[in-house]
């Protein structure tokens, strides 16, 4: 465990606290919180009589960033370092590989949106990239229990602050760009330049992987490093067919002139890309295709992503898409088993892209027969302003209003006839909404499952 924090809420007695400037705080103004807590020292860039150990110095973040690669490198330079990166498909991606490395009896740990897991969950994470001295204490954790690989998805937020910058990859992967996080870059190029600070540290022998169908793919194909390619088009993993049931996916993939047929649990085109970036890095890292292939259909999907339910005659489906291009993959998907009726249940998040917000609620009222609007982690905005946002531009009635996510979850379920399809997206694994400063414990399939139990009573 690492013994140095940015962060007074993270300090235990006898820690270091460094002050870092970031992007919404100044860390100097939390020193004496630090102190209360038991820091025994602080690292700042304002001289001053703080009653511990004091060392002044010009950057703390670069002091920070020096001090966690000459203590800390030297350990996690000895495992294999995989940064996954892109709009949609980090955490399909990462924790397929993630579990298909484990299943293979090489012990890999994953850090990212679900969590931090060694096989199994071991803790909650605050954000899909955390803090650069969670990241070293993480990355400390997985060594010391033996884990030769680190799965890691790459957020651009954490990479335009920074807080990847001490460390050199092995595996660079992109999966796509699209409308996201415009709040906080202006603009897809800025978006997309952000995302390439992943590419930019790579190893010198290190591989970069790229889904070459994306359109921005161009930012990824970066000269001094050694760039693999994959997608529908012409690539050196190509999909050449596929085709869809209910309960998986088949498709063939060409490499090198040879064809291999591959089987997944996972529905849908979209999923095509996710499985198909694990296998270019299984490969890369020497597994044999015929261990690959063996090794696919066990794979599950992640928690809360195309996470099914089964009612009756009807599919309840729980899904984290929050952009406009994951919803379109969602309808696609759920249209090629479809037999009755999609009904939707859905929000938009605030505090975030506002211009996403009608987009995505014309595209669930041309692909539903009928859908609930409610609240999904409002944070400190208006939520009756969000609802504004989402039905400014439409043309329909056939929805309602129901800000309480609980009730309108059960809602969507006494729609269900018989082989009708429920979507409830938006939140997907989350545990909690967000409400302001309060963090509300809810989760989506944990509702459904209990009004089901309720209406089985």
């Amino acid at each position: 465990m690492i013994h140095i924090q940015s962060d007074s809420r993270k300090i235990k007695p006898g820690d270091t606290f460094i002050a870092v400037k970031c992007e919404v705080n100044d860390g100097h103004q939390y020193i004496q919180n630090a102190i209360a807590a038991g820091a025994k020292k602080v690292i700042v860039e304002q001289d001053g009589d703080y009653g511990v150990e004091t060392l002044v110095v010009e950057d703390t973040r670069k002091y920070l960033n020096e001090y966690l690669k000459e203590h800390y490198n030297h350990f996690i330079e000895k495992m294999h370092l995989i940064g996954i990166t892109g709009t949609n498909g980090k955490t399909t991606t990462a924790v397929l590989l993630h579990d298909a490395l484990n299943l293979l009896g090489k012990k890999t740990a994953y850090i990212g949106t679900i969590g931090f897991y060694i096989r199994k969950k071991i803790s909650n994470l605050p954000n899909t990239t955390v803090d650069i001295c969670d990241i070293y204490d993480l990355l400390v954790q997985a060594y010391e229990e033996g884990c030769k690989n680190v799965v890691m998805e790459i957020s651009s937020h954490a990479l335009e602050n920074g807080r990847c910058e001490t460390l050199n990859f092995d595996y660079t992967l992109f999966t796509n760009l699209t409308q996201d996080h415009l709040d906080e870059h202006g603009t897809m190029k800025n978006y997309a330049l952000a995302k390439q600070k992943l590419f930019q540290r790579l190893k010198p022998n290190g591989t970069a992987i790229i889904n070459c169908d994306d359109s921005y793919c161009e930012y990824f194909l970066l000269e001094q490093n050694h760039n693999i390619t994959f997608g529908f088009g012409k690539s050196d993993y190509q999909v050449t067919s596929y085709s869809m049931t209910s309960t998986g996916t088949d498709f063939v993939y060409q490499n090198h002139g040879q064809g291999y047929n591959i089987h997944t649990m996972l529905l849908g085109r979209y999923n095509i890309y996710n499985v198909l970036g694990v296998i270019v890095i299984l490969d890369q890292m020497n597994i044999s295709k015929a261990k690959i292939g063996e090794v696919l259909p066990k794979l599950k999907p992640p928690v809360g992503r195309m996470d099914t339910i089964l009612y009756k005659n009807n599919s309840i489906i729980i899904d984290y898409a929050h952009t406009p291009d994951a919803y379109s993959n969602v309808f696609h998907t759920v249209k090629e088993f479809q037999k009755g009726n999609i009904y939707t249940v859905f929000g938009c998040t605030g505090d975030r892209d506002r211009t996403k917000r009608p987009i995505m609620t014309n595209m669930v009222a041309q692909n539903s027969k009928y859908f609930i609007i409610t609240n999904d982690d409002p944070h400190f905005e208006d939520e009756n302003q969000i609802v504004a946002d989402m039905i400014a531009e439409l043309d329909t009635d056939a929805y309602e209003i129901c800000l309480d996510r609980r009730m309108a979850i059960r809602k969507g379920i006494d729609l269900l006839k018989k082989n009708d399809i429920l979507l409830i997206l938006g939140k997907g694994h989350e545990e909690f909404m967000v409400k302001g400063k309060e963090y509300i414990p809810f989760n989506d399939k944990k509702e459904v499952l209990e009004y089901l139990e309720e209406k089985n009573q």
